[in-house]
């Protein structure tokens, strides 16, 4: 049902492991030059800044193609037919991503992605305005297909294309989904929190099956994105934007939730760090374990809101010595162990593979945000000119 096949993604695998080996000196280059002879694959893919460029142009020219055949085909067409044509385009983006996978052998080229893409966005978009643009405001119920198609469609992208970001975008579908079934805030959370829990249910034991081989990394991506959307569910200080504004005040809980339900998501958030910390300790997991301590972090963060006491301006300074410290505590302890490793962990830098991720997330920061690393040049006054000035104690003066 994938529409690469496991021999060529295996192969594509093994290619990244040989060069990143020969980047830190595992490999010779005579070696490596042996080994890549038997690592060619038929896929055609490029770097991550292409990859962007193309994605984006890709999404600018589907959205002006659709304009363009709205401009000259339709002058002024009703909502049902706009919904029934942008479905029409759906078919016809997720077809044509199909073709550039299956004849151009395209793989992590940006323009595929971006297809598959548009072909989600122009679906929900084309629902919306087919067959609910004229039911009444009463009867809207019904609505919640839209995010129901969006989710299903989300989670077949990224099934289908192994794409990572379309399984948090099924998530985000997701959440719009108990918002029409219940107007109770509580329910919503829980009936999320239950979308999230039955989908660890069943990619916990197909993860099982896939330890060492390349989907390895997909599904061990999509548990810490669903232990992450647990928590930010059950922490109401983050999941309800609303409650933002009462983070100072000394309100506890609000009309919104009932007491109950407000003092056991301050227990959850309390609880759910220390068992997303083990379960990526136990699997050796990086992503769930960065996902435990961003949680545990967050916690911390949350919880005098949580327990309407008073902020003070030095409370993040507190939590940086503390995290600090801990840092500080586990890299001594990792490095005191056996040849520096204590049950398969070592604080000692084993791959460059982080560094040079760390280099390109500068390089497309240094992208996005120009004008917050290079200063803006200083107005300058043609007219201004030096003068008057005196120098010396024997009478000279002069301008200059």
């Amino acid at each position: 049902m994938r529409i690469y096949k496991e021999s060529s993604e295996e192969t594509l695998r093994a290619r990244k492991f040989l060069t990143q080996w020969t980047r830190d000196g595992y490999l010779s280059e005579e070696r490596y030059e042996r080994l890549e002879q038997d690592t060619v694959s038929d896929l055609r893919s490029t770097n991550i800044f292409l990859r962007l460029v193309f994605f984006f142009f890709t999404v600018i020219g589907a959205a002006a193609v659709v304009a363009l055949f709205f401009t000259i085909f339709l002058s002024r067409p009703s909502q049902q037919t706009t919904g029934i044509f942008l479905s029409i385009f759906a078919a016809v983006s997720y077809t044509a991503a199909e073709v550039a996978v299956s004849q151009a052998r395209l793989y992590r080229y940006g323009i595929e992605e971006a297809l598959a893409v548009c072909s989600v966005a122009f679906l929900c978009a084309g629902l919306g305005l087919a067959f609910f643009s004229a039911v009444p405001y009463s009867s809207r119920e019904i609505e919640f297909v839209i995010p129901a198609v969006g989710a299903i469609a989300s989670l077949w992208i990224w099934y289908r294309f192994n794409l990572w970001y379309a399984f948090p975008a099924a998530m985000i579908f997701a959440i719009f989904l108990p918002g029409y079934w219940t107007p109770s805030h509580s329910t919503q959370h829980v009936f999320i929190s239950v979308f999230y829990a039955a989908g660890l249910i069943c990619i916990v034991p197909v993860r099982s099956r896939h330890r060492f081989d390349y989907l390895e990394k997909a599904y061990s991506a999509s548990e810490a994105f669903l232990w992450l959307g647990i928590y930010l569910v059950f922490n109401l200080k983050i999941s309800d934007f609303r409650l933002l504004s009462h983070w100072g005040s000394a309100t506890r809980f609000t009309s919104e939730f009932a007491e109950p339900f407000y003092w056991t998501t301050w227990v959850l958030i309390w609880c759910l760090p220390p068992l997303i910390l083990k379960r990526g300790v136990r699997k050796k997991d990086r992503f769930i374990i960065a996902v435990g301590a961003i949680t545990t972090v967050l916690t911390l963060v949350t919880n005098k809101p949580y327990l309407g006491w008073q902020r003070h301006t030095w409370d993040p300074m507190l939590l940086g010595i503390a995290l600090t410290g801990v840092a500080l505590f586990l890299r001594r302890w990792l490095a005191l162990g056996p040849n520096g490793v204590r049950h398969g962990f070592t604080a000692a830098r084993l791959t460059g593979k982080d560094k040079h991720t760390m280099s390109v997330g500068s390089a497309v920061l240094g992208l996005i945000t120009p004008q917050s690393i290079t200063p803006d040049s200083q107005p300058t006054n043609p007219d201004f000119r030096f003068g008057g000035g005196g120098s010396g104690g024997g009478g000279a003066t002069g301008d200059y």
